[in-house]
């Protein structure tokens, strides 16, 4: 199982990105997706998750600006981000609990992470 992040980049601020996050391999099925980030002498915290049913929750710092959604017949999440200020400024990484084969207990993957840069 992989879990393959995209869409970072270099923005400014008050600007806009949209991360994606795709997972493949052998999956049964796919509960919590969520989307983490660490910037820089911090530790990674949740932003945003979601789960099969698409409930969903907020770091503070995310709600109101940062949407999740999920796309459960194409097995990925994505992350929109709008209004980002320079605080917003680190490695985001996709995450989901997934379950491999039917009775399996879901372990947690994830993606290699992606650099999201906020210039004031």
């Amino acid at each position: 199982v992989q879990l393959q992040a995209s869409g970072g980049g270099l923005v400014q601020a008050g600007g806009s990105l949209r991360l994606s996050c795709a997972a493949s391999g052998s999956i049964y099925r796919i509960n919590d997706m969520a989307w983490y980030r660490q910037a820089p002498g911090k530790q990674r915290e949740l932003v945003a998750k979601i789960t099969a049913g698409g409930r969903t929750n907020y770091a503070s710092s995310a709600k109101g600006r940062f949407t999740i959604s999920r796309h459960n017949g194409e097995k990925t999440v994505d992350l929109q981000m709008n209004s980002l200020n320079s605080e917003d400024t680190a490695v985001y990484y996709c995450a989901a609990e997934i379950l491999t084969a039917w009775g399996s207990r879901g372990d947690d993957f994830w993606g290699q992470g992606t650099q999201v840069t906020v210039s004031s």
